[in-house]
């Protein structure tokens, strides 16, 4: 049986900061803990450092059973990997490196078939049999019968991009659940994931023997799977031995605790100052209050070099100012309209105001339906019939995957400096209280790239306020949110003049609307009156 076990883990950060320091928790099998954090604390470093991506400052990890990662952003719609290289990117380093040989072996045939490419054909298949490669093609075809349908040879070479973030969650999810390693890293498995699948993921980790260590904003889920939590906050970490259902009462118990131990030592700090001060003055005139002086000098240098007890968890405000605009009656008129090989045409009309969700499973079309109301007049997604906006209507489009080239080595200051579009640049100051009110004012020297997954999410947001759009399209906003920033932006999006359009599996979130479309998995195309996650449960349809 697998466990995964940390030794007083540090990490500094390139630029001279501590981001976290002795970090200790063990992980063992058939064991499923979550590390939850505000966005920026460090957990997906904390996941690297595990994985043995990065060298801890201070401390070791111990790993018995074969390691499995799963990255936050396991594709995108820009990935030019086919599906093989996806399940390979997950596999042990041996496979990897026994493929990467095969190929360019492969290649070299193409250009020469001499003896001695030949031989090197040979001694490549030679190391894939022997990294157990033929093993893990038998996997993969369960696999990929299992996630996406077809057998592994049909599904090898399609690539990544052609597939939806849950269909390529549900693949890496099946092959590391259903593969030979016993110690598993799962960094946001849930995200993309519709609530089926979800629903289907903590199924699975429940039944599994596996030690897993996951990290997710998603609270039901954590709920139902996570049997301990490990919290990075305050440049630490520390286990609750229960489940996500006790944390809250945990943590608020914790803080208590620390807030006591605190005033405590506070106290006993500023008496002892005081007794070192009144001993100076009796010190001038007694050779024996003197040496009592030093005494306490040197008691007092002791406590202070112990130090304070553990720092105090500072809960993050993120407060985002979506102002929005007043615009034309009919925010969106769809007639007859159909994405291409995606649904069947269907007519809408989405008003000013309205709060609208769209429901359904992967691959039903919601993002593209999304990315077809941020430019109706563009052809970047196939469609037929009528995508009209109402006049005044600005959209401003919430990326699921995050993927923005045009940010890739640059600072986030640097971007709200030039600008963009509909964004005017501004200067650093100004630049500077925009990301503070979104917890990002210590990253706004940082590369756009090098943030987690929440601070890019919370930076998206900062962009959409700074953009004056009036019709907000959110794609799983909340998906790599903290707590609190999630119910931030809801209070954010209920004062927003305008319209909102969101495509989300998020329980909680879903509940906030008013409105309800569901991209059936037939390919139809209804409003219903709550949130559906099984379509065979409809009650009724407008």
């Amino acid at each position: 049986m697998g466990f995964l076990e940390a030794n007083g883990l540090s990490y500094v950060l390139p630029d001279g900061r501590e981001l976290f320091r002795d970090v200790s928790f063990r992980v063992g099998g058939n064991g499923v803990v979550a590390l939850v954090g505000a966005n920026g604390a460090g957990k997906t470093t904390l996941l690297r450092l595990l994985a043995g991506e990065l060298t801890p400052a201070l401390g070791s990890v111990s790993v018995q059973g074969g390691l499995g990662v799963m990255p936050q952003f396991v594709g995108s719609v820009r990935d030019d990997r086919t599906v093989r290289d996806l399940l390979l990117s997950v596999a042990p380093a041996p496979l990897r490196d026994a493929a990467a040989e095969l190929d360019a072996v492969e290649l070299a045939l193409m250009e020469s078939d001499d003896e001695k490419t030949q031989m090197r054909y040979a001694e490549a298949l030679a190391t894939w049999g022997e990294a157990g490669g033929y093993t893990a093609e038998v996997l993969w075809d369960t696999v990929t019968v299992a996630s996406l349908g077809v057998p592994f040879d049909r599904a090898k070479y399609r690539e990544v991009r052609t597939m939806s973030g849950g269909e390529q969650k549900r693949l890496v999810l099946e092959a590391l659940l259903r593969g030979g390693e016993q110690v598993l890293l799962l960094d946001e498995p849930d995200n993309y994931l519709d609530v089926p699948g979800k629903r289907w993921l903590e199924q699975r980790l429940s039944e599994t023997g596996k030690a897993v260590l996951l990290v997710s904003h998603d609270r039901e889920l954590l709920a139902e799977a996570a049997t301990q939590v490990v919290t990075v906050e305050a440049h630490t970490a520390w286990l609750h031995g229960g489940s996500f259902r006790t944390w809250h009462a945990a943590r608020a118990a914790r803080l208590a605790r620390l807030a006591e131990l605190h005033r405590r030592w506070d106290d006993e700090h500023n008496r002892l100052r005081e007794l070192v001060r009144t001993l100076q003055i009796q010190a001038s005139i007694s050779e024996v209050m003197a040496a009592k002086y030093r005494a306490m000098q040197t008691r007092l240098l002791k406590f202070e070099e112990a130090g304070p007890p553990p720092e105090m968890p500072r809960d993050e405000e993120v407060r985002p100012r979506l102002r929005g605009g007043r615009t034309a009656v009919r925010a969106i008129t769809c007639e007859r309209l159909e994405l291409t090989g995606l649904m069947r045409p269907f007519d809408t009309e989405i008003f000013f105001g309205d709060r609208v969700c769209v429901l359904g499973s992967n691959g039903s079309g919601k993002s593209h339906f999304l990315r077809l109301l941020g430019d109706p007049d563009a052809a970047t997604v196939s469609h037929t019939g009528v995508c009209r906006l109402g006049s005044r209507v600005v959209p401003g489009l919430f990326a699921q995957t995050h993927q923005h080239p045009e940010w890739v080595g640059r600072t986030l200051v640097d971007v709200l400096w030039h600008g963009e579009g509909d964004r005017s640049g501004m200067d650093r100051g100004r630049a500077m209280s925009v990301l503070s009110r979104y917890g990002l004012a210590a990253s706004g020297d940082q590369r756009f790239e090098t943030l987690s997954g929440g601070q890019q999410a919370r930076f998206q947001i900062a962009l959409l306020e700074l953009s004056g759009a009036t019709l907000l399209l959110l794609d799983e906003p909340t998906d790599n949110l903290d707590l609190a920033s999630a119910e931030a932006l809801q209070d954010a999006l209920s004062e927003f003049t305008g319209t909102v359009v969101a495509v989300t599996h998020d329980r909680w979130f879903a509940r906030s609307f008013d409105r309800y479309l569901l991209f059936r998995s037939t390919g139809e195309v209804s409003e219903v009156d709550e949130p559906v996650w099984d379509e065979t449960r409809v009650q009724r349809v407008r």
